[in-house]
């Protein structure tokens, strides 16, 4: 079997499977019954000091697509609302019972220097393993000047960053917000200040839809609403991309990432590590599917790790930034184009109407018998993949390489370009 083990800015764990601070990390009854389920550590609930915590009822508002019930969830919860002796004490228990887990404490207060110093050293006295400062929360508390109202403004980033590393020993997290319009700037500002470690992304500010009978946002709270943070599978791609651009860059790069957003299961997992993670965070799945879901990702990415010849995590951790590159590098002489199988061909039609309605008119339809033949145009088929995407049978449509009609050409190279031979500014 691969192992699993990670140590990630010097914190241990089993496995690189850990929950994100969120509801399921609230309590020392539901982080106990995560660990008997295999998870390899978690981050507790996010704790704050003062002013004290009051959350509404309802919170949750949800977005389903194609069948799925819950595709995704917005959220309106702030930080925990339970007293935080409370939690100080039963995390102090549960580090005590399962040492080998890690132990992660999210932290969230006003932004002055005496406020972080303060709840720092009592969390040191828990013997947790580390702390993650929530510069990501989009509502409630950014009103307050915390949360995003933080992560947002490197300046606040990086001096905060700073304080929590003069004040502690312990391995500082930094958690960023995907409300930004770079995530790079916040991610620097980070490293600036002394960070351990960046963690992302945090819930993305949206809506999750509007109920038509009462006319409010949802959630809906006696019959008003507001904004939320969104979390699930939609935000995945987005989050891919921010943990790509953090792993690639000069200013970032080798800053160890824990990757959070959308994460369902062991192959989602894998491509967050391929990307720069060094371990990954699952909220939404886990409310969705409970605790015991862990056991499948565990299962599904030591079997992969094992037919890839990868020994350990590091083994394939960043393996896709090398060929993560900006568009301006890729080579415009290289085509591809559809073949469609017509022994797989159900006849649906969809990927013919798709590219006649769409795209480029490059799929033809002719009736043969009872039958009708769909064919691809290979004069007109510019390789977007629209068809393949959209075809409901696997496989049924590939899209084949083309043989080189020429050398290799950039876009910082091309004829076209006004700017070839100057410096392009990467986009």
């Amino acid at each position: 079997m691969a192992d699993l083990r990670v140590d990630f800015a010097g914190i241990r764990a089993p496995n690189p499977f850990w929950l994100a601070s969120a509801p399921p990390t609230d309590k020392a009854y539901n982080v106990e019954r995560a660990f008997r389920a295999g998870w390899g550590g978690v981050v507790w609930k996010t704790l704050g000091d003062d002013p004290p915590v009051v959350n509404a009822s309802s919170r949750y508002g949800a977005v389903a697509f194609n069948g799925e019930r819950l595709m995704g969830m917005n959220n309106i919860e702030l930080i925990s609302d339970r007293p935080l002796e409370v939690n100080l004490r039963e995390i102090t228990q549960v580090k005590r019972d399962w040492p080998d887990r890690a132990m992660v404490v999210s932290l969230m207060v006003p932004c002055n220097e005496a406020a972080w110093q303060g709840i720092l050293a009592r969390v040191e006295e828990t013997g947790a393993d580390g702390v993650e400062l929530n510069f990501g929360c989009p509502h409630g508390m950014s009103e307050r000047g915390m949360g995003a109202a933080v992560g947002q403004v490197p300046d606040y980033v990086e001096m905060v960053t700073r304080w929590c590393k003069q004040h502690s020993r312990l391995p500082v997290i930094v958690k960023l917000t995907p409300n930004v319009t770079d995530v790079l700037a916040p991610a620097a500002a980070a490293r600036r200040g002394g960070a351990d470690a960046v963690s992302l992304i945090n819930t993305v500010l949206s809506i999750a839809g509007v109920d038509l009978d009462a006319m409010a946002p949802m959630p809906t709270v006696e019959g008003i609403g507001t904004h939320g943070g969104y979390c699930g599978p939609a935000v995945k791609p987005i989050a891919l991309r921010m943990v790509a651009d953090i792993a690639r860059d000069g200013a970032t790069a080798g800053l160890p990432i824990s990757g959070i957003g959308g994460i369902g299961n062991w192959r989602d997992a894998a491509e967050y590590i391929a990307l720069g993670a060094g371990t990954v965070q699952v909220c939404t799945a886990a409310m969705h599917h409970g605790f015991r879901i862990v056991e499948d990702m565990i299962d599904g990415l030591a079997n992969w790790m094992d037919e890839k010849s990868y020994g350990d995590i590091a083994a394939f951790r960043g393996r896709a930034i090398p060929r993560y590159v900006h568009w301006e590098d890729l080579n415009l002489a290289w085509a591809t184009v559809a073949r469609i199988d017509p022994a797989a061909c159900i006849g649906c039609g969809l990927c013919h109407v798709a590219c006649e309605d769409t795209a480029h008119q490059a799929i033809t339809a002719q009736r043969l018998g009872d039958r009708r033949i769909y064919a691809v145009v290979d004069a007109a088929c510019v390789g977007c993949n629209l068809c393949a995407h959209i075809c409901p049978v696997r496989g049924c449509i590939t899209m084949c390489p083309q043989p080189a009609s020429g050398a290799k050409v950039t876009w910082r190279e091309h004829p076209h370009n006004p700017l070839r031979g100057a410096e392009v500014v990467a986009s």
